[in-house]
């Protein structure tokens, strides 16, 4: 018996994905996308939020479909894995904004029809081509186990779901925002570390220890080890802050003060803040950074993160699930409910009035502008 093409060794070559050989500025060494995220999701505050604020918006968008109440929108509202993990469109979202690529597995209950909706880890897929170049199947590797998916869906096998962002330099993969906000994180980080070490040394920068002997002479080897392993032990770090000095003959402390261009860390800090928000599409505004935090930017910010980022995000999700969920239910169209956004209301509202007043359409017409299906 011959086997299926996605269960043959030699019917497909695996592409070694783009994320697996990271580009690196001069002098840096590539980063795999493990660091990266433990670098910026599981390490950086910034990074951390505008990533949970984008998925968890979008996993709480409200669904529409047509046609209406469509037994789709129950599968997009099950969690991945267990009954308290987040939702599948807030995994996908996630997955997108840290990889680049989100891939999706159907499974079909006894009757032939999807039952649930998983998203897999994208680090672990890789696309197998044919000598074209052409994705023919994924290979999904979590320890020793190894699948294989069929790029499209053939018979009762249900084809691998692939969404992934644009690429310009990968014609299979896409490419996350991780690497755009690299710079800015390690930037971040590295100030955030900087102020735990000035917090350890009694939060002020540190002096020295001048000699200055009416002799002229200067220590000795011994007596300079000594100094030193004493200042270490009796006065270094922040339980030692306050501790007054006892200091011998030709001794004295001169304290050191910040110069101007150190204590601009403070604005490099705020600056990789702002450049971490807008890689991955959030007003800093939202996330609490220095800014006009009055209420109407704050508004403003919110109605320009589902603008600008939610809703392009959900339509590229939404419309691929669409597409790949046809196999079944052919006339399928997922899409946000536009009109039960609270930050979207105002624009509904003067939507709505613009086409009532127009009088030149009759009611069909402007239940189409409107998105609202015609009355039986």
């Amino acid at each position: 018996m011959k086997l299926p093409f996605w269960r043959t060794k030699a019917a497909a070559s695996p592409r070694i994905p783009a994320w697996a050989t990271p580009w690196a500025g001069a002098g840096e060494p590539p980063r795999s996308y493990e660091a990266q995220v433990r670098a910026a999701y599981l390490g950086n505050p910034v990074a951390a939020r505008a990533v949970r604020l984008v998925s968890e918006s979008a996993g709480g968008a409200p669904l529409a479909s047509s046609p209406a109440d469509h037994p789709a929108l129950a599968l997009l509202g099950t969690p991945g894995l267990g009954a308290s993990g987040p939702g599948l469109i807030e995994t996908l979202c996630a997955q997108l904004l840290l990889h680049g690529n989100a891939y999706v597995e159907v499974a079909t209950g006894p009757d032939g029809m999807p039952a649930a909706l998983f998203a897999l880890r994208p680090e672990r897929v890789t696309v197998e081509t044919d000598s074209r170049g052409w994705p023919t199947g994924y290979v999904y590797r979590a320890g020793d186990v190894v699948m294989r998916y069929p790029a499209e869906t053939i018979g009762d096998r249900a084809g691998l779901l692939h969404i992934r962002a644009f690429h310009p330099l990968d014609d299979h993969y896409g490419a996350g925002c991780l690497a755009a906000a690299a710079g800015a994180v390690e930037t971040h980080n590295a100030a955030a570390r900087w102020n735990r070490a000035l917090l350890d040394n009694a939060a002020r920068p540190s002096g020295a220890l001048v000699y200055q002997p009416s002799d002229g002479s200067s220590l000795s080897a011994e007596q300079f080890a000594r100094l030193k392993a004493e200042m270490e032990a009796g006065f270094a770090g922040a339980a030692n802050a306050g501790r007054p000095m006892l200091l011998e003959g030709g001794l004295s402390w001169q304290s050191l003060a910040l110069t101007p261009a150190e204590m601009d860390f403070a604005r490099a800090r705020d600056t990789a803040a702002r450049e971490i928000a807008l890689a991955f599409g959030v007003p800093p505004l939202l996330l609490g950074l220095p800014g006009d935090a009055t209420y109407a930017n704050y508004k403003e910010a919110n109605v320009a993160l589902w603008r600008l980022t939610l809703l392009p995000m959900m339509a590229r999700i939404l419309g691929a699930l669409s597409a790949h969920l046809r196999a079944w239910w052919p006339a399928l169209e997922l899409r946000v409910d536009r009109d039960a956004v609270p930050a979207l209301s105002e624009d509904r509202e003067r939507l709505w009035g613009q086409v009532s007043a127009a009088d030149f359409l009759t009611d069909l017409e402007k239940r189409a502008l409107l998105g609202l299906e015609a009355r039986q």
